[in-house]
């Protein structure tokens, strides 16, 4: 998830032709605890092979898998595996402790909610499949300057240091781990990464492209890619190189999850129904209830609103898209006049995600008083113009409400 535009770049933007900027995939999902009650999927998913996107084709989400990856560690809480309030030392197999206040213990609810004194300013996603997720913390640059507890700040770091402590505590791989926990059970057809995907599933992939739309992520021309994670140190792919709890970056859980708009309303679903679909519990009530409140709710000095390596906003601009977050939630509109979080511009405090990478803007958000929801992506949306009364894109507030 990144923040939107500096003003100055966001007003020449907003000046430019509207076909400048209009995404390559766009497909939305409107829903209620029944099911879909609305769809629409517009552009390519492929522009090489000119294949149209559908609402069943799978996308890389981004930040979205942090909240289904939120789901997994309740249902490892409900397993008696992990808790929340723990010293997460005891999972991770060593010592997660701030050098600068080493008597303050660092919780899974404090990862979960960004309030864990890490930072992303040293790396998350390049460990190697062979390397150990743990190294990065002895960089000084993985460590903000205040407590664990005392301020927000959106760090990527916090995943895959979580799914190591997913795999040690149950001696799983996390991919395959988050299908036994949450993608079966749910009936959702996705993976983290493709390797527990099927071929048919991974040929159906919506390619990511950069500003000059060349592929970036996901150009699998039609088959399942050779490799599903980063490459081990002498370049080779194989996975019996895994050891639990080493390295649960390796399938990407900040932003790795492939799944579908369609796939996106089932977890939407799962969470209007208090944690059941279609008959089948998947997380207790209470669970659902722990994930969408709000843990952090901004306040002039006790937070960042934006990302590790985007530019800081300008004071007083209302840009900030985070201001409510919950253990891997997200609340949106909040009313404070530092935060643009409501891309519906109706005052709705809806619960979600919101994801951005590679090109890729993606939502899920519920409603759970009126027992509605809307899932959705767009691609090819670098550079895309800010929207008319958010901090959101133009595009992002045009698929939240439905518009044509």
């Amino acid at each position: 998830m990144r923040p939107a535009l500096p003003v100055v770049l966001s007003t020449l933007l907003l000046a430019l032709p509207a076909a400048a900027h209009e995404p390559i995939a766009s497909v939305r999902v409107a829903f209620d605890r029944n099911g879909i009650t609305a769809s629409s999927a517009e552009g390519l998913a492929d522009i090489a092979s000119n294949r149209a996107v559908s609402i069943d084709d799978p996308v890389r989400i981004a930040s979205i898998s942090k909240l289904v990856l939120a789901i997994g560690v309740l249902r490892l809480v409900e397993e008696g595996k992990l808790d929340l309030d723990t010293d997460v030392s005891t999972y991770l197999g060593s010592p997660l402790r701030h050098p600068q206040f080493p008597d303050t213990p660092i919780t899974l609810r404090l990862m979960l909610s960004h309030r864990s004194g890490l930072t992303d300013n040293a790396g998350y996603w390049a460990t190697p499949l062979d390397g150990d997720i743990r190294q990065i913390l002895d960089d000084p640059r993985a460590w903000d300057t205040r407590a664990p507890g005392t301020w927000f700040r959106y760090t990527n770091l916090n995943s895959p240091l979580v799914a190591s402590m997913m795999e040690r505590v149950t001696g799983e791989r996390f991919d395959e781990l988050m299908q036994r926990l949450v993608l079966q059970p749910a009936g959702i057809d996705a993976c983290y990464g493709w390797e527990t995907c099927d071929e048919q599933t991974a040929a159906r992939a919506v390619v990511l492209y950069d500003e000059n739309r060349v592929p970036v992520v996901d150009d699998n021309q039609g088959r399942k890619p050779d490799c599903n994670v980063r490459r081990a140190r002498d370049g080779s792919c194989d996975l019996a190189l895994w050891q639990p709890g080493r390295n649960g970056g390796a399938f990407s859980p900040q932003g790795g999850l492939r799944i579908s708009a369609s796939g996106l309303a089932r977890i939407g679903r799962l969470l209007l129904g208090d944690g059941e679909i279609d008959g089948v519990r998947v997380l207790s009530p209470a669970s659902v209830a722990t994930l969408t409140t709000p843990q952090w709710v901004y306040q002039p000095g006790n937070g960042q609103t934006w990302e590790d390596g985007e530019p800081e906003p300008p004071p007083g601009v209302p840009r900030a898209t985070m201001c409510r977050y919950g253990q891997g939630t997200i609340t949106l509109a909040t009313d404070h006049p530092d935060c643009g979080d409501d891309p519906f511009g109706d005052g709705i405090a809806r619960v979600g995600h919101s994801g951005n990478a590679y090109g890729l803007r993606s939502g899920l958000w519920i409603d759970p008083a009126s027992g509605t929801g809307v899932a959705y992506f767009a691609t090819g949306m670098d550079g895309a113009p800010v929207g008319s009364h958010s901090a959101f894109t133009a595009e992002e507030e045009r698929l939240a409400k439905g518009e044509e």
